[in-house]
């Protein structure tokens, strides 16, 4: 008994033992789980072939729970047969207790390897319970057991509670349970000492209470690639690196390669646009820059045709017209119902209003009109420009429109002012009569440079007096400048009190062999009262429109601003080919003295062609603005091609 008590057995446990009969017991070995490891194999199958070992008659003690042996990094040396296994020692006092473990001191081995050498350390303070007969009972060696050389005691280590799970290791032999104890049993390693070859038990390790950690992130593609095949990455080096990021990345950049040449050779090629050369953007005649004898007062401007202003004077601000807002309504009536030269056009039939507004006094009129006469359109524009009758103004408003008044068709006239840019010009009336009818001379000169381009209209204002039949003989007002040998041809007088006296006027030059047209405006002339409804001042605007005509005149020239055969300009293809364009004839200038003109290009289609052959003629170079302007034809100097396939590759816009 004391034996059994020393070993870890209870009292009662013992004698629960002697009180069951006696039975006869077959060994039962369990199948075991899968192997987890060749050690497991081994310990099944050395214990599956163990012989079984006859009951003993008298109870035996219950086999001794040993903890799980502690891993040695080296073999311990063999124990020799003289040396003697040490006593446990034992608490008579506290018999179901045991004692703990002194760290200092060797711990005893068990005389005969248990279950609990092959199974770890069970479960404290389990139930008791009697001994189950039919349970095997574990063999006893046949040899004295070898005492283990002494070991340090373990570190102390967590209990683990129970949890229903796979064992890690299998049972080869049912294991009792332990007496019930208040204080916590501590396991001690102990090293079974092998009793034969034939019965040799190795215990396994312990398997580890940590749970595995799991991997924080995934492993890189080569050393998944080396666990899949069951070969080691080889180790990391910054040539690997190097070599690794290469295998990556060059298809990539391969395929990028082949996507961006693909997009630059198939990707639309930019329109071919003309540049002028910087010579060849500008022009001035030579010589001193004119001085045109401008009068003090008023306001004035003139240009030549096809060149450009020549020049202005005076503040630009509007001012009453007179008798020129007449030219408007000649510009109107020729857009809504165009003659061409000589030609008559339709019959107009006098109204009750032409006819009493005849006999009106104070303003200028057509008189001896009657009622239902009729008069072709060309008779009527002759009354309307050379004579200046208000009443036959206001009459082809009304036959225009085909209304009693005259507002729908001043709504034109402002109309056809706005489109002309006139932006400083307000019309009230056909005629001009009224005061508010105002403008500038630089807006009529806009209108004079687009109503002279009807040939109709040239051939009516350059009559110094017309015959119109039911009437007689009409003189124009404009006599004075037009017999004045300066080859004046046009356009209108104006004059009453409150704009004083206004004229455009349009006089000629022959240059080069073409006559050249000269356009002016004067506006704003007052001569010294008295002046009875400005007839002194229309005198005083012809005199001062005279000085300025004659200067012009004289002062009109040419000169070469093109040669030739010489470059002016490139095509650019818009990759950086450029090919060169030169003029196929010599161009002239005409203006006066110190007068600068502008070079433009006008293709000869919407688009320049992307190719051509050397000599096309891809447009014309003007020199000078408006119609009338000089020009001569400019063509390639060398064959224009597409742009080659570098530079579709190459190129970055």
């Amino acid at each position: 008994m004391k034996e059994r008590a020393m070993a870890g057995g209870s009292p009662d446990a013992d004698k629960a033992t002697e009180e069951q009969p006696e039975a006869e017991t077959t060994q039962v070995v369990p199948a075991p789980p899968p192997a987890a490891n060749d050690v497991t194999r081994q310990l099944v199958t050395i214990t599956a072939a163990a012989p079984s070992s006859p009951a003993p008659t008298t109870p035996d003690p219950a086999p001794e729970t040993a903890p799980p042996a502690k891993p040695k990094e080296a073999a311990p040396a063999e124990p020799t047969p003289d040396e003697a296994v040490p006593e446990p020692t034992h608490d008579d006092t506290a018999p179901d207790e045991p004692t703990p473990a002194d760290p200092t001191k060797p711990e005893p081995t068990s005389t005969e390897p248990t279950p609990a050498d092959l199974t770890g350390p069970k479960p404290t303070n389990p139930e008791p319970t009697a001994t189950d007969p039919t349970q095997p009972k574990p063999t006893e060696p046949t040899t004295e057991p070898e005492p283990a050389t002494p070991e340090p005691s373990p570190a102390e280590p967590t209990p683990v509670p129970a949890v229903p799970a796979r064992p890690t290791q299998p049972e080869l032999t049912p294991t009792p349970p332990e007496p019930t104890s208040t204080a916590p049993t501590e396991p001690k390693p102990t090293e079974p000492t092998p009793t034969s070859p034939d019965h040799a038990v190795t215990s396994p390790a312990p398997a580890d209470p940590r749970p595995a950690q799991a991997s924080a992130e995934p492993p890189p593609p080569l050393e998944l690639l080396a666990q899949l095949t069951n070969t080691p990455p080889p180790p990391d080096s910054p040539a690997r690196t190097v070599a690794r990021k290469v295998k990556i990345w060059s298809p990539i950049a391969v395929l990028l390669g082949l996507v961006l040449l693909t997009v630059q050779l198939v990707r639309p090629l930019p329109e071919p646009t003309f540049t002028l050369a910087e010579n060849a953007s500008s022009f001035t005649l030579p010589g001193d820059k004119l001085s045109i004898p401008w009068p003090e007062k008023g306001q004035g401007a003139v240009t030549v045709m096809g060149s450009g202003s020549i020049g202005t004077f005076g503040a630009e601000k509007p001012v009453p017209t007179a008798s020129v807002a007449k030219i408007m309504t000649a510009y109107v009536i020729l857009r809504e119902h165009p003659l061409k030269k000589d030609e008559k056009g339709p019959r107009i039939a006098v109204d009750a209003q032409a006819v009493s507004e005849g006999s009106s006094e104070n303003e200028s009129r057509i008189e001896g009109l009657e009622l239902g006469q009729t008069f072709t359109q060309q008779d009527m524009l002759k009354m309307l420009m050379i004579p200046s009758g208000n009443n036959i103004g206001r009459l082809l408003a009304r036959w225009d429109t085909g209304s009693k008044d005259e507002a729908a068709f001043v709504r034109k006239m402002n109309d056809a002012a706005k489109a002309l840019g006139m932006k400083n010009t307000t019309y009230t009336d056909p005629s001009g009569l009224d005061s508010k009818t105002v403008s500038t001379a630089v807006d009529q000169l806009k209108l004079a440079e687009a109503v002279m381009k009807s040939d109709a209209f040239r051939a009516i204002v350059a009559m110094p007096n017309a015959d119109i039949p039911g009437v007689g003989r009409i003189n124009n007002n404009n006599d004075r400048l037009l017999v004045a040998g300066l080859s004046v041809r046009g356009i209108k007088t104006g004059s009453n009190t409150p704009a004083g006296g206004t004229l455009s006027w349009a006089a000629y030059k022959t240059v080069d062999g073409k006559d050249r047209l000269i356009l002016g405006t004067m506006m704003d002339q007052h001569a010294p009262p008295p002046d009875p409804n400005g007839a002194n001042s229309l005198l005083l605007v012809q005199d001062n429109s005279k000085k300025v005509i004659e200067a012009v005149r004289e002062a009109l020239t040419s000169a070469p601003a093109v040669a030739k055969g010489q470059v002016v300009g490139h095509v650019d293809d818009g990759l950086g080919g450029r090919t060169p364009v030169v003029a196929t004839q010599d161009l002239k200038a005409v203006g006066v003295p110190g007068q600068k003109l502008t070079l433009t290009f006008h293709g000869t289609a919407t688009s320049l062609p992307r190719t051509a052959q050397a000599g096309t003629v891809i447009g014309h170079l003007t020199i000078g603005t408006g119609p009338g302007a000089p020009r001569v034809p400019v063509a390639l100097r060398s064959e224009l091609t597409e742009p080659s396939v570098t530079e579709k590759l190459t190129r970055l816009g």
